[in-house]
């Protein structure tokens, strides 16, 4: 089967979505896709008492999630994209457009190493735009990018305001999360 919608007017648009999946093809989708169904449950936005009641058989699948899951069946890869790669560097950046994660930056300060993962496409929401592999120079700039400048005037009293001794991005950001009243990104520290 496929959907169809009634798009403006009497146009009809069409999609190639399996419209309903049995207990058997919920198993072997979330096997494939080596998760577990609180994993799924999680990917899914759904309770992990929804998965298992579709994989033992007491509903089927369908609507919006049965979408999702022909969708995942057939770009398993969208699995591994999404992932938030395990934290191995000391400290973690969330750069954030209102409550969208663009872009993972791990950093090791004392070995000036930056390692990045991008979750948008469009190079305007990413941290570091284009660029996939940032110096540590790249995230020096990045950081003081988020910060009001160096050479603001009246410097001093807007540092004594957020109790900082110097003007340092990394913990102006620490203060502030990197917002900028022109925009609407602002990032998050975890260390």
């Amino acid at each position: 089967m496929w959907y169809t919608i009634e798009t403006r007017g009497s146009d009809l648009m069409e999609f190639a979505f399996q419209e309903t999946f049995s207990a058997a093809e919920v198993k072997i989708i979330r096997k494939k896709l080596k998760l577990k169904q609180r994993e799924l449950a999680e990917l899914m936005n759904v309770s992990v008492k929804t998965v298992e009641r579709w994989e033992c058989g007491a509903g089927e699948v369908k609507g919006s999630a049965a979408v999702l899951l022909a969708i995942l069946r057939e770009k398993m890869w969208l699995v591994e994209e999404f992932e938030i790669p395990e934290k191995k560097l000391p400290v973690r950046l969330r750069y954030m457009y209102n409550d969208q994660l663009c872009t993972i930056i791990d950093v090791d300060d004392p070995a000036r190493n930056v390692k990045i993962k991008n979750f948008v496409v469009d190079p305007v929401l990413r941290a570091f735009g284009k660029e996939e592999h940032p110096s540590y120079e790249d995230y020096e700039a990045f950081l003081e990018s988020r910060c009001f400048p160096r050479t603001r005037d009246k410097m001093k009293i807007v540092l004594r305001e957020l109790n900082l001794p110097f003007y340092d991005p990394f913990m102006i950001i620490q203060k502030t999360q990197g917002r900028m009243a022109e925009d609407d990104f602002w990032i998050q520290i975890e260390r």
